[in-house]
């Protein structure tokens, strides 16, 4: 069976929720696994008022007894603490108690106008609801898991913030898993205390502006197993599968592995990580400039991928728009939203990797049990040693 997950749920709505497929029987999980993730991606500076009101914990519904998965699919649930303010109108399940008005100034940047002409509706609520990154707390619980699930293979995910708009922190060629320690004790989520004291002001600059920022972020994996993923078929390669997750993340519009675009400019010489290897190390690299990947396929080293997360949508001091309902010129619609999500976009795309990771592990161990993977594993291990 492949391992998926799918979620569902509205940002004011009852729950989020998220169902994972094709998971191992006998994995053992904690709420903790889950829930500290749904924590961090509550993190950064710049969060607005929904924050405030959201105290995001998993609640398993089906697919786990005693701690431990069954193979049946697992359900996971996130309530939405702020639906009692919603339910009697605006996104109330049946009939209202009273009349809605319909939103019908979209905002540009967002999902709301295309939304509106795709399903032929005349109120923009249905679309920006389902659209908002308030979804993405299910994709990280489907994370949680998914890192559990490479945690019991040594594989760690970490992230950090390196831009948030005019300011950058410096970016060492290397890494290795301890620099992450007390990575969420930045309120930025930045590895370099100078950059997180000037990421912060321009975040604190960017609210008195009536506007929002964007910037980028790292995601390392540490003790990737090589092998995982594919050459055979494009869509089966792992760097392109790592694109779609990370694209497939509200407002992140760039993706890059290892050095990425600067490729481009360095000869081949230059570009590519020789190959060396020793009797301790096995086959080994001095460099990773493939950010872990090269043909579509892990080699062994960390794997490093880069978004661009675009400035948020939702402007306190709107921007221009057409009043879909009237034609008219108007201001878009603005509602409680963030100046800067980049912190926790971070840990949504770790949630995205370990997941993809996830599922190129059981695509190539398989095993309807956590003991016949572990058995797959340590040949497999055993066959490549040295």
């Amino acid at each position: 069976m492949n391992l998926t997950y799918r979620t569902a749920g509205e940002s004011h709505g009852p729950a989020l929720f998220a169902v994972i497929e094709g998971l191992p029987a006998g994995l053992e999980l904690a709420p903790e696994d889950i829930d500290t993730d749904l924590a961090r991606r509550q993190l950064g500076y710049g969060r607005g008022g929904r924050m405030k009101i959201e105290k995001d914990r998993v609640q398993v519904k089906t697919g786990l007894r005693h701690g431990r998965t069954i193979g049946s699919p697992l359900t996971m649930e996130i309530p939405n603490l702020d639906w009692p303010n919603w339910a009697e109108d605006r996104m109330a399940v049946w009939e209202p108690s009273s009349e809605v008005d319909p939103i019908t100034l979209p905002r540009p940047g967002h999902a709301d106008l295309a939304g509106m002409l795709k399903y032929e509706g005349d109120d923009l609520r249905p679309i920006l609801e389902r659209a908002s990154a308030r979804e993405t707390a299910a994709r990280v619980a489907a994370g949680g898991v998914a890192k559990a699930f490479l945690r019991r293979y040594g594989m760690e995910v970490r992230s950090h913030v390196v831009r948030i708009g005019p300011e950058e922190a410096p970016r060492p060629d290397v890494l290795e898993l301890a620099d992450f320690d007390g990575v969420d004790e930045s309120r930025v989520r930045c590895l370099d205390a100078d950059a997180t004291e000037r990421m912060a002001a321009a975040i604190k600059a960017a609210g008195q502006r009536h506007d929002t920022l964007g910037g980028i972020f790292e995601v390392w994996v540490f003790g990737v197993l090589p092998g995982l993923g594919s050459h055979q078929s494009g869509d089966l390669r792992l760097d392109g599968r790592l694109g779609q997750a990370l694209l497939g993340i509200q407002a992140i519009k760039g993706v890059e592995l290892g050095a990425g675009f600067e490729l481009g400019t360095l000869p081949g010489s230059e570009a590519h990580d020789e190959i060396f290897h020793s009797d301790d190390r096995g086959y080994y690299r001095r460099t990773n400039r493939s950010g872990g990947i090269e043909g579509g396929m892990t080699h062994g080293m960390p794997l490093v991928v880069r978004a661009v997360m675009k400035p948020i949508s939702t402007l306190t001091r709107p921007l221009a728009s057409v009043d879909v309902a009237t034609k008219e010129a108007q201001k878009a619609f603005k509602e409680r939203s963030d100046i800067c999500a980049v912190p926790a976009a971070g840990v949504v795309a770790e949630a995205a990797v370990a997941f993809v990771l996830a599922q190129a592990l059981v695509e190539k161990f398989g095993g309807d049990s956590i003991d016949q993977t572990d058995a797959a594993v340590e040949r497999y291990r055993s066959t490549i040693a040295g």
